[in-house]
């Protein structure tokens, strides 16, 4: 029987080309995709003329200064994820026939997600199902809950400015900001200052720290401050931090997250002190996934630890 170009490449095609080329689309370059796949660059280079080669198309464009996905490699890659996925079902499903809680947890997370409850959590799933697999990215709270909604992670935690219609939402815990700097400031362990002493001052932020934003409540602070900038803006919260340590402006960091910090003299609280802005953090998920049993483990988990803490316990900061 003669078979057609498109059966001739499902029989003949190796798995292992497509999984460098999903590495090279999703590292943005041949260095990167070599670090994940732990290859050399001309084994990775080698890899993706081998398959463009059999596909008969050119996938990737690089060309002096730039590495783009060709169309031909934008279809490839989306039909490439769906193999992999089912790849990764079929292992889970297998793992599962035993009996066992199998599978990957894909947590999608805003950089300053730190609470006691999500700690809790992986504790407890990691003790009960060992054969599962965590991950966890940190992602900018738009990312992380477009990655929910297109099925590539199992919950989000993140910041929100409007509910979504297509997720469901819950607030899972209240953060309060203040404003600090670190010890090459000028305002650096200096007491009895007041709101009007930072007027002046470089700001550095989070990237969200506007108004119609995730953390407008801090745009708000900062111009009441009468700070200038941003001079610097991360979506991390570490390298926000890295700023204010640095000296190059004051900046908002969660209260509870910097208690350490606070007490190690590494940061200085700034006014104002009193009624320091709140913000929510929210817990997100996509009632359509379609979960494998360590999800539905996990999120069980995670319910109730919810259950057994209620909001007002769930109050991080003043």
């Amino acid at each position: 029987m003669r078979l057609s170009p498109a059966e001739k490449l499902a029989r003949d095609l190796d798995w292992n080309l497509l999984r460098v080329f999903l590495a090279l689309a999703e590292a943005g370059s041949v260095t990167r995709a070599g670090e994940r796949l732990g290859l050399k660059q001309p084994s990775v280079s080698q890899a993706l003329k081998r398959l463009e080669e059999r596909t008969g198309h050119r996938l990737i464009d690089r060309s002096a200064g730039s590495f783009t996905l060709t169309p031909e490699g934008m279809a490839l890659l989306a039909e490439a994820q769906a193999v992999r996925a089912a790849i990764l079902r079929g292992a889970e499903a297998m793992a599962e026939a035993s009996g066992a809680v199998a599978g990957e947890v894909t947590l999608a997370l805003a950089s300053h997600v730190v609470s006691p409850l999500l700690d809790a959590a992986l504790r407890r799933f990691h003790a009960a199902h060992p054969k599962a697999t965590l991950s966890i990215d940190i992602l900018p709270s738009r990312e992380a809950l477009t990655r929910l909604a297109e099925g590539q992670a199992s919950l989000a935690i993140c910041l929100m400015t409007d509910p979504r219609s297509d997720l469901q939402t819950e607030v899972f815990y209240r953060e309060f900001f203040g404003l600090f700097c670190g010890p090459p400031h000028p305002l650096y362990a200096r007491s009895g200052l007041t709101l009007a002493d930072l007027a002046g001052h470089t700001a550095v932020s989070f990237q969200t720290d506007r108004m119609g934003d995730a953390l407008a409540a801090v745009t708000e602070l900062r111009q009441r401050a009468g700070l200038s900038g941003p001079v610097g803006q991360s979506t991390h919260l570490e390298e926000v931090r890295r700023m204010i340590l640095a000296g190059l402006g004051i900046g908002p960091l969660p209260l509870h997250v910097v208690e350490e910090d606070l007490r190690a003299g590494r940061l200085w609280r700034l006014p104002p002190q009193d009624d320091p802005p709140a913000i929510d953090v929210y817990l997100a998920r996509n009632p359509r996934a379609r979960r494998n049993r360590a999800e539905a483990a996990f999120l069980a988990i995670l319910d109730t630890l919810l259950a057994e803490t209620p909001p007002e316990q769930r109050i991080y900061g003043p």
